[in-house]
């Protein structure tokens, strides 16, 4: 089911040949039930990835405005047991952290061993945005995928699986979204004036993607194209990734450090 999304390691990548509303020829009412079942699946396997201790998961959102990332964080990861799961964002860089790489305030909040660590955005900003607008020079962009290529291949050595999801969406489809935010008034909040003006560079910002995923889908650290528009299925699709990646790694229920037999439940007082 996700394999068609996946991005192979040296792929070309054309947003533009990508549907934006696919619904895999599922009903919606066949896909909830499926993304129910994929969330029990997760949450037993996410008990394991905890009690084992030994790996961990960091799961990477990008999108345009608009494009499904709190939702799909909540609906998929949700459910999830919440001391083992944590999520961050990252917004414009503060003073402190400009003032070291790109990647010290990422690596900071990567995922212990046992977690699951959820991007809402991420150091894919440093070659999206800051690309699109200009504000490094074209040679220091284009060895930040080297540099993003090597943090990731460090994570995976360590033990973190690293998966990567943009949320794919038309320009035609953020902007009902935006005008559905400013008819509703508990959605005023995330109305931002200033994402009109980005969508000045929404061809931009689809070439920027396009560079990015083509230059850093790894083996180790893989990127999901994920139609965003139908959004059931966009739940199902991200959810179906999790148990997947979850069941590769076989996270075990460790072994007591103590003999079972010698504490018999009804001699327990």
């Amino acid at each position: 089911m996700t394999d068609r999304y996946r991005i192979a390691p040296g792929a070309s990548v054309s947003l533009a040949d990508r549907t934006t509303d696919d619904d895999g020829g599922l009903d919606k009412d066949e896909g909830e039930d499926r993304l129910r079942d994929n969330i029990d699946r997760a949450r037993d396997l996410q008990e394991r990835l905890y009690a084992e201790g030994e790996q961990s998961i960091l799961f990477v959102f990008q999108a345009m405005d608009a494009g499904g990332k709190d939702s799909t964080t909540e609906h998929v990861f949700g459910p999830m047991n919440p001391q083992g799961v944590r999520v961050a964002s990252f917004k414009a860089p503060s003073t402190l952290e400009k003032s070291h790489d790109f990647l010290w305030r990422v690596h900071a909040k990567a995922p212990q061993k046992g977690m699951i660590r959820v991007f809402n955005r991420s150091h894919y900003e440093d070659v999206l945005i800051v690309k699109v607008h200009g504000w490094a020079e074209a040679d220091v962009i284009e060895r930040r995928y080297d540099h993003i290529r090597h943090f990731e291949a460090l994570l995976a050595d360590a033990g973190t699986r690293v998966v990567k999801v943009m949320l794919n969406i038309s320009k035609d489809y953020q902007l009902e979204r935006f005008r559905r935010r400013l008819e509703r008034p508990d959605k005023h909040w995330k109305f931002n004036p200033g994402d009109l003006k980005e969508r000045d560079h929404w061809e931009d910002y689809m070439r920027a993607f396009e560079v990015a995923m083509e230059r850093t889908s790894t083996e180790a650290a893989p990127w999901y194209v994920v139609p965003a528009e139908t959004r059931w299925y966009r739940d199902l699709v991200v959810s179906q990734i999790l148990v997947d990646t979850l069941e590769a790694m076989d996270p075990q229920y460790p072994e007591p450090e103590f003999d079972p037999a010698d504490y018999p439940p009804g001699s327990l007082s």
